[in-house]
């Protein structure tokens, strides 16, 4: 009798009717963040917080950043990964890694993706929308986003004569003030006037040159470029200038990472780099400083840079739907004047800058509304299908005419003849 109801007790302990029910916890929709660093200052950090603050308010999502490096190691990395069946679901790479990514068939565009509606995808500057739109879809989201300004030394302006609140505003002012601004002793310079880097992303500080000169370097549809147009070697010649002919520039190449450092210790007195940088220089500089729009060649301008926010075609529905809300809460008015401030990034919306905390900023640091005021003078930052072997037949060409061993003319000519040997077999 005994054996018998143990039996039906076990019988009954298995019986799926009347087992207690398994409570299974839903695993967290799992999310990899791919993003650069380009600038100085603590990025990483700010990103790392950014993911904590939007895990603690979506408790389903969690969010793995991967810091990869520059941007151009960072457009590598991912490509790779995604050819062998492991990419990130999301990613910031550069605006102008557009068309690549699109030719490679690995991105979602913003369009398809749960959640993104049109409003939203409205909301960004349009001059930032220019690198993120082709063929009547959104495929990035801006982000890390930025144009060229100038930041100058107030106490060097001071010192060489010049109006500390009044940088210059045509090229040939800043010829003049370069000059005065150029400080030696024998024949070494302990002070240089002006420095235009020419490393990294010599392509993009020269396409500054351009705009102010009037002329583009690529069409929309990203196919054809121009740099053989005469417009095109004129500005190159007036940046070799600065180095062979005023001697207000070093001579050779001007390295990008290490020109925030020379402005700091006083090495040079006036530099152009991203706005991203403005952060870096307000901790950092140890003296008064300006920030002023890029001067004026025929007009002014300055191509925007930058990343975008890019969705992977592997990421699962779950995986898009939560990039999608993770994207939004990146660029929430409040956050993104959050992240200009603590970066120097500008503000991707208009919306942004009417927050009470970045109008707060903007009274107390004007600079940091110079790159926001510079917009309705910006162009697309130089992007094509194959960008990165177009951008390099570009750098070369820069390069070596900065370094003296071509003339403009000649090596643009030579750019361009690559470029249409690259481009010809995506013109219709």
């Amino acid at each position: 009798m005994l054996i018998t109801r143990r039996a039906a007790l076990g019988a009954l302990a298995a019986s799926p009717m009347l087992a207690a029910p398994a409570v299974r916890a839903q695993a967290p929709v799992q999310i990899t963040f791919n993003y650069p660093v380009a600038v100085g200052g603590p990025i990483t950090k700010v990103i790392d917080g950014y993911c904590a603050d939007f895990e603690r308010a979506n408790p389903g999502i969690r969010i793995r950043p991967v810091y990869t490096g520059t941007y151009q190691d960072s457009i590598t990395k991912a490509l790779t990964a995604a050819r062998g069946g492991d990419a990130p679901q999301m990613a910031c790479l550069l605006s102008t890694d557009m068309f690549t990514l699109v030719d490679e068939d690995v991105v979602v565009s913003w369009d398809e993706l749960p959640g993104a509606e049109k409003g939203w995808m409205d909301s960004f500057y349009p001059g930032f929308m220019e690198n993120s739109r082709t063929g009547g879809k959104t495929w990035g989201i801006p982000f890390q986003r930025s144009t060229i300004v100038m930041y100058y030394n107030k106490d060097a302006f001071k010192a060489a004569g010049l109006d500390p609140e009044t940088p210059p505003q045509d090229w040939a002012e800043q010829v003049a003030f370069a000059q005065k601004l150029t400080r030696r002793q024998g024949d070494s310079v302990t002070q240089w006037g002006i420095q235009i880097p020419s490393s990294g992303f010599p392509y993009w500080l020269f396409q500054a040159l351009t705009t102010q000169n009037d002329v583009r370097l690529m069409n929309e549809a990203g196919n054809r470029t121009f740099f053989a147009d005469p417009k095109v070697a004129e500005a190159l010649q007036y940046w070799a200038d600065l180095s062979a002919r005023h001697k207000v520039q070093p001579s050779g190449i001007v390295e990008w990472g290490t020109t925030p450092r020379d402005f700091f210790e006083r090495k040079v007195a006036m530099m152009w780099t991203t706005t991203g940088n403005l952060t870096n220089v307000k901790a950092n500089a140890p003296f008064p400083f300006g920030v002023a729009m890029l001067p004026a060649g025929r007009r002014r301008g300055s191509p925007t840079g930058g990343g975008n926010l890019y969705v992977f075609k592997s990421a699962s529905p779950a995986q898009r739907e939560a990039a999608v809300k993770f994207a939004r809460f990146l660029t929430e008015p409040e956050r993104a004047a959050q992240w200009g401030i603590d970066t120097g990034y500008v503000a991707t919306s208009p919306a942004a800058w009417e927050t009470p905390k970045m109008k707060e900023y903007v009274a107390g640091f004007p600079a940091a509304a110079v790159a926001r005021d510079q917009l309705p003078h910006a162009v697309a930052e130089l992007s094509t299908h194959e960008n990165q072997r177009v951008t390099k037949a570009l750098n070369d060409g820069l390069q070596a005419v900065l370094t003296g061993r071509a003339q403009p003319v000649p090596a643009m000519a030579q750019a361009q003849a690559e470029a249409d040997r690259i481009l010809r077999a995506y013109r219709g």
